[in-house]
């Protein structure tokens, strides 16, 4: 008998990234990253800017830069919707330091409430992924 998985969905608003099966996921919630596994109790969050982990066989097998977004977890299921995904490996340092040169540029010229906002939101993405990229 097959071992029991998460059936594991992340979908941007352009396409549906993974669709399969996993033994965990491990989710950077909004209050801090939790894991996934089969019979999960079900719940929604909300996540925060950070990287994605899909277990097989006790072993990290793809890391996902998502930036932000909500997760939906049933005992089944767990599906994340993310403005924007990406593999790890393919964020790119240089395009995260200018474009938070120019966020912070944005945010001292906001001229309302809800463009400050996003402001902060990018300047977040942005310095997550010059974390992830540091090491």
């Amino acid at each position: 008998m097959a071992e029991e998985q998460v059936n594991f969905e992340l979908v941007t608003p352009e396409r549906l990234l993974v669709s399969r099966g996993v033994d965990m996921v491990v989710v950077p919630g909004e209050d801090g990253d939790f894991g996934v596994l089969p019979r999960h109790t079900p719940m929604i969050s909300n996540i925060r800017p950070g990287v994605l982990g899909l277990y097989q066989d006790g072993e990290l097998t793809e890391s996902i830069f998502v930036a932000g977004g909500f997760a939906e977890v049933t005992a089944a299921r767990c599906t994340v919707l993310a403005g924007q995904a990406m593999a790890v490996e393919d964020l790119d340092r240089g395009a995260a330091e200018q474009k938070l040169k120019d966020t912070r540029e944005d945010l001292e010229d906001g001229r309302d409430d809800e463009a400050r906002r996003e402001a902060e939101r990018q300047i977040a993405v942005c310095e997550e992924i010059l974390r992830i990229t540091a090491s």
